[in-house]
């Protein structure tokens, strides 16, 4: 209702804008060009007095010129009546368009441009739009904003460090690390995700920069999961694959029951042709879980031929893609059937599924971290 007030207000506001001018002219006065003679007549007798103009010449001209004014003169009598009516019939007119068209035009302008029939929208439905529309740019932006406002808010760069990371900005997500650890001092975490972060920036190799930041994230913590499994893969990478294996070995030994990150230190051993021990891993997939090998079905197989077990398994490994391609949100499916790849010998397919598995879970920040860290430990980067 307010808001069809104030269109009312505008309408009016228009109308009198048109009038207004209209209702300040009068009846149509005459007398225009007779008092353009009588100028001229006074002219011509200034002239005569100062004797720019001889008597005969002044003589002429005056005559010439009254003439002239009584034919005005006669012309403004006759015809003032007549103009004097038709301006008063021309300005009704205009009044009564202005007063009708210009509120009716408007309406049916408004009806085949506008959207009367929209329903309202809270704000907040608005906002969340606008943030789901492009919500980690829109994000990335506003903490950046900030922090060019507040340059030593320590937690406004460690929120927007791992965002960089997963957005591919690795450079920016080392230099934010950087300097939350020097605004508020190092932890074994902070340690561990700048050498993650260098990590990423050196296209997966560990270099001495993102390692000596995993030695002084395990020096803090030895128990960190991270920092352990990066200095593993920094054995790896110098050709060490037996210390490698030992840094993994023991972080199985010490991992608390369903630790997240079992399966992947087990896929890393068995990638470089090590034995991991037996540990106790995640719980139990539900029954909805994706299709796939489990360790049942891996201990049947052991009793079959080796053509008929790796058809069998091939055939599991087929049907868990076959329902990645149609339910892409699948975290763990994805991580199940890159191991899988993997431990077939097939990168080509372990690779491939990679990129689909980034495609699949860009617009989930969360699990897009976690498929990263698979495709980092199964050496899958390139």
């Amino acid at each position: 209702m307010a808001l069809w007030l104030v269109f009312a207000l505008m309408t009016a506001a228009a109308i009198f804008a048109v009038l207004w001018p209209l209702s300040r002219c009068g009846r149509v006065r005459g007398g225009t060009e007779v008092a353009v003679y009588r100028d001229q007549l006074d002219e011509i007798a200034r002239d005569r007095k100062t004797g720019l103009i001889g008597n005969a010449e002044a003589e002429a001209a005056r005559i010439e010129v009254s003439r002239r004014l009584i034919a005005a003169a006669t012309t403004d009598e006759a015809e003032q009546p007549v103009a004097g009516q038709g301006s008063l019939w021309r300005k009704r007119a205009t009044a009564v368009a202005g007063l009708m068209l210009v509120p009716a035009a408007a309406v049916a302008l408004y009806l085949a441009l506008g959207s009367p029939n929209l329903p309202g929208e809270p704000l907040g439905a608005r906002l969340d739009q606008v943030h789901s529309a492009g919500s980690i740019a829109a994000m990335i932006s506003q903490v950046e904003a900030h922090l060019e406002r507040n340059p030593n808010d320590a937690r406004g760069y460690e929120v927007l460090a791992p965002i960089y990371l997963r957005v591919g900005r690795f450079d920016d997500s080392v230099a934010a690390w950087r300097k939350v650890i020097a605004l508020a001092g190092d932890t074994a975490a902070r340690e561990s995700d700048l050498g993650e972060a260098l990590t990423a920036a050196g296209n997966g190799v560990v270099t001495d920069d993102a390692k000596a930041a995993f030695d002084k994230a395990a020096k803090l913590d030895p128990a960190d999961p991270k920092a352990q499994f990066y200095r593993g893969m920094a054995a790896e990478q110098d050709g060490n694959k037996e210390k490698a294996v030992a840094i993994w070995n023991d972080m199985l030994k010490a991992a608390p029951a369903g630790a997240p990150w079992i399966d992947n230190v087990k896929a890393a051993i068995v990638r470089i042709g090590g034995t991991p021990p037996q540990v106790a891993t995640s719980a139990p997939p539900p029954a909805a879980a994706a299709p796939g090998p489990n360790a049942a079905q891996v201990a049947a197989a052991s009793q079959m031929s080796e053509q008929d077990r790796g058809a069998m398994i091939r055939g599991m490994v087929a049907r868990l893609a076959d329902k990645l391609k149609t339910d892409g949100n699948d975290v763990e499916g994805w991580q199940r059937l890159l191991r899988a790849y993997v431990v077939l010998g097939e990168r080509d397919k372990a690779q491939a599924a990679a990129g689909d598995a980034r495609r699949a879970l860009a617009g989930d920040p969360d699990k897009l971290r976690q498929i990263e860290d698979m495709i980092r430990s199964l050496g899958l980067q390139g």
